[in-house]
């Protein structure tokens, strides 16, 4: 029996994509997920409708995408480090981490999980999935360098760092910085995994994140 393959969609252009891709990310954060629209994308990136819907199927696949690609939009890396501190540090600080406009993002689309049905499938599959694999990647390797335990739950304390800093920004109100990754990180996610005999800190922020350092008198 024969299998059909599934036709794939045309893309688009390369630099044009990315426009259409880029304000479809500002709309989000404008107008949010509910009131966006595929007439008001088109618009915004000066696209006729007709080539939305030739390159995504619904809104839902073409907001998925844009929160993947946009420049916007929250990019989170797997950096090794040496290190389970220095790996959380340099992942979730600075501009490729959770930061104001990532949170913005976050915040557009967050109601249309228990709204869209098609739009949460894909959201959790394609934006959320990769991210939780980037964590596990990072205990994983505290757990090879004997960082950390075995017996360490990695589902559960994985999402915890993003999960306190989502609460502090959506439910108290308090937008993410680096100070406040690096609180979290020395003063929760370690203690709670750490071997007593692996000590306190080790490094700082501005160490970690490769920023130059004055040497230290002697007497």
């Amino acid at each position: 029996m024969m299998t059909i393959a599934t036709p794939t969609r045309p893309r688009v252009e390369g630099e044009r994509e990315d426009e259409i891709l880029d304000a479809c990310v500002e709309l989000v954060i404008e107008l949010g997920y509910d009131r966006l629209t595929m007439d008001a994308v088109a618009k915004r990136a000066r696209a006729s409708k007709a080539t939305l819907y030739r390159r995504w199927e619904s809104k839902a696949s073409l907001v998925v995408e844009a929160l993947i690609r946009a420049k916007q939009s929250p990019h989170i890396g797997d950096h090794d480090t040496g290190s389970l501190r220095g790996d959380l540090l340099s992942t979730f600080c600075g501009n490729q981490g959770i930061n104001e406009t990532a949170t913005k993002v976050l915040g557009s689309v967050i109601t249309a999980l228990s709204t869209d049905p098609e739009f949460a499938e894909l959201f959790r599959d394609k934006f959320i999935a990769p991210k939780v694999a980037i964590t596990q990647a990072i205990y994983l390797r505290a757990q090879e360098r004997g960082e950390i335990g075995p017996d360490v739950d990695l589902e559960m304390i994985g999402p915890a760092l993003a999960g306190i800093l989502l609460h502090r920004t959506f439910i108290l109100g308090v937008p993410p910085d680096d100070a406040t990754i690096e609180r979290v990180v020395d003063h929760v996610i370690l203690p709670a995994v750490q071997h007593p005999s692996c000590g306190g800190r080790t490094t700082t922020l501005t160490s970690t994140l490769k920023r130059p350092t004055k040497a230290r008198k002697t007497s």
